[in-house]
């Protein structure tokens, strides 16, 4: 085993439940402690202040098929390079959205830079332990 499996399988783990929680709660699956959708599109409106109040829907869905892909991709470890880069490219993305809107300290508290520079590392590591790339690199 490798030193870097046991870490990767972890940020791999991290990621994608930082994602899958993120989606969960907009769909209220987490009942009283779920933002709901409305309460998503109002932040969303926030985020991406600089945008026309006419495509924040549009965002909103379109970040949470991402999400939704990213953490499911990145759960199973299945094109786990792309997923990283893709997590990588919407959380630092998220991150500049929020420093114009709100300042540097939001995308500090809430650790999305955190978040985007681990999805670059992750992508940038030699190979993903205990996932279906792994399997599927095996077969062939």
């Amino acid at each position: 085993m490798k030193k870097f499996d046991v870490p990767s399988f972890f940020l791999r783990m991290a990621l994608s439940a930082g994602f899958l929680s993120a989606v969960a709660s907009r769909l209220s699956l987490w009942g009283n402690q779920s933002s709901g959708w409305e309460g998503f599109l109002e932040y969303a409106a926030e985020v991406n202040s600089f945008a026309p109040k006419t495509l924040v829907p549009a965002i909103a869905v379109a970040s949470n098929i991402l999400e939704t892909c990213f953490g499911i991709m990145l759960l199973l470890g299945f094109k786990t390079r792309y997923a990283a880069y893709g997590a990588a490219i919407l959380t630092l993305f998220f991150a500049l959205a929020m420093t114009y809107s709100f300042g540097i300290k939001e995308p500090l508290d809430y650790s999305v830079l955190a978040f985007s520079a681990g999805s670059f590392m992750l992508a940038t590591l030699p190979r993903f332990r205990w996932s279906m790339d792994e399997l599927l690199s095996n077969k062939s």
